[in-house]
């Protein structure tokens, strides 16, 4: 019980100041990809900038790993923890959770469950759909027979695979691209299943508690 309040009160000390190294990640990341002409000496602070955040994420990751102890378990158990150590693009997707730990900072959270289904949805599409926009437009820019000729391009691909359209006239053709695609199409049903999902719910939940009304409390026409 004392590990597992030390590891809880080491991620409430943690979470926000990693939230914002994981911001600054994808900045540096997102300055390195778009910023074509950046100066050498620019370019080598921001990959120091990238190396220092990620180890800041690794050793997260091994204190909170230590502090569990639940030994090897902790891999399986953290699976989000373990996939953006190993995929540090991926970091920014757990400021997701610090919005949660602020919506119930006061208690109960302020939004229904319905409510922060779709933010936490909304939140994840961005920054994903941010970060694979960048890897993919990093893979494919240059590469023969590419498709993907801007930043502007990787952003179109992206959206129309977040929300499962696919229109096909923007496609990545390198092995590094197809792999982030399979990763994005994933996750895009998987968001799309969540948003959907919550909102036919709040849809049945709406209509079943007009019709627990008496008809005196119901509006004129209903």
């Amino acid at each position: 019980m004392d590990e597992v309040s030390r590891q809880a009160r080491w991620e409430q000390r943690t979470e926000i100041p990693l939230a914002f190294a994981s911001l600054l990640f994808l900045a540096m990341y997102a300055v390195l990809v778009l910023a074509q002409g950046l100066p050498g000496v620019w370019r080598d602070l921001c990959k120091a900038v990238l190396s220092f955040t990620w180890a800041l994420f690794a050793a997260d990751y091994g204190v909170r790993w230590r502090l569990s102890g639940q030994g090897l378990r902790f891999v399986p158990t953290h699976k989000l923890d373990t996939v953006v150590v190993v995929l540090p693009l991926l970091r920014p997707l757990r400021v997701v959770k610090v919005y949660e730990v602020v919506q119930h900072r006061h208690g109960e959270p302020r939004l229904s469950l319905y409510a922060r289904v779709i933010t936490y949805a909304g939140l994840t599409t961005v920054l994903l759909g941010f970060a694979c926009s960048l890897a993919v437009y990093d893979r494919e820019r240059g590469a023969p027979g590419t498709e993907m000729h801007s930043f502007g391009d990787a952003l179109w691909w992206a959206c129309a695979t977040l929300t499962t359209v696919g229109y096909g006239d923007v496609v990545p053709v390198t092995p590094g691209g197809r792999a982030i695609a399979v990763g994005l199409m994933a996750c895009g049903l998987a968001l799309l299943g969540a948003v959907t999902g919550s909102f036919a719910s709040w849809l049945v939940q709406v209509f079943a508690l007009e019709g627990e009304r008496p008809d005196d409390e119901r509006p004129p026409g209903s």
